[in-house]
């Protein structure tokens, strides 16, 4: 597991992270509760955060519980504080500041073992947790929700100035292939779709037969390019039908993130672009024109 200590001392640091290297672990160590705070933040792989309660700028409580805040945005984090002075009061401080064990420093080396086993148990069933609370069942990609908060996360590190675009891509036809051919074929064609589309970007299953593809640091013009390139693909597939293979078309939807813009519009763009695409003859890529966008919003 890769696991951040946090101690004024850097022997007890050295003490700690030599009991835990030679195991296997990661471990990175800090003076400053501040830094330690800001490289938990800005590294997921940390699974396991050991602080004294003695420690500055920020408090150990503090530092407690701003990690779980971060524990709180999807992130499996296991969090144990430390002190020398082992009482009810700290110890309850600790719990209600949100770690989930309390050790005295420095830890026994048994003692210190079996703590990373079970944190290695629980931070393991959050991430399953997790990891069912994000995916569609059928196809294994992002749900609706998980989706659009990937790319919320993405918009905020692009920036007002930078580059994103987005796709929408829908199953033509996509009834009539349940009606004629059933609801398990139906379920077939959504996979193979997934499979075609499912390395392109932050993907997920908007519902139904409808799925979004967003590109962060990447122009509608590239966005053009990769959707045409999987509608040739998604249009060269077929599914095994009772007699013959079944062929597959799909429409997409094209827009581009704006200075100003917000989530909800270029995904609203791109559905507008899809939706042109469906009535003007299927099988093709319509990227989002701004007048276009107006007349059809108002």
């Amino acid at each position: 597991m890769h696991i951040v200590i946090v101690d004024t001392s850097r022997v007890v640091l050295k003490v700690v992270a030599g009991m835990l290297e030679p195991q296997g672990h990661t471990v990175d160590v800090f003076t400053d509760s501040q830094a330690a705070l800001d490289f938990v933040t800005y590294t997921p792989t940390v699974r396991v955060l050991i602080t004294s309660l003695e420690v500055r700028p920020l408090s150990g409580l503090e530092l407690c519980w701003s990690a779980r805040l971060i524990a709180e945005t999807n992130r499996p984090l296991y969090v144990i504080t430390m002190s020398s002075a082992r009482n009810s009061r700290n110890l309850a401080e600790a719990l209600d500041s949100g770690a989930d064990d309390f050790i005295e420093k420095p830890p026994g080396a048994e003692e210190l073992h079996a703590r990373m086993r079970a944190a290695d148990r629980l931070t393991t069933m959050q991430s399953e947790l997790i990891r069912l609370a994000e995916t569609d069942p059928l196809t294994g990609l992002l749900n609706r929700r998980a989706f659009l908060q990937r790319v919320r996360d993405a918009a905020d590190r692009v920036g007002n100035h930078g580059d994103m675009s987005a796709i929408l891509v829908d199953i033509d036809h996509f009834k009539r292939i349940n009606d004629e051919y059933g609801h398990d074929v139906g379920d077939a064609a959504i996979q193979s779709v997934c499979k075609t589309i499912a390395e392109e970007g932050i993907v997920g299953r908007l519902g139904g037969e409808e799925f979004g593809i967003v590109l962060p640091h990447r122009p509608a013009t590239d966005a053009e390019a990769v959707a045409s390139r999987l509608r040739r693909l998604v249009e060269s597939l077929r599914i095994r039908g009772a007699r013959t293979p079944i062929r597959l078309t799909c429409s997409f939807g094209v827009s581009q993130w704006s200075e100003g813009d917000t989530i909800e519009a270029m995904i609203k763009r791109a559905d507008i672009a899809l939706y042109e695409a469906k009535t003007t003859g299927r099988n093709r890529v319509i990227s989002a024109a701004a007048d276009l966008v107006l007349a059809r919003a108002g």
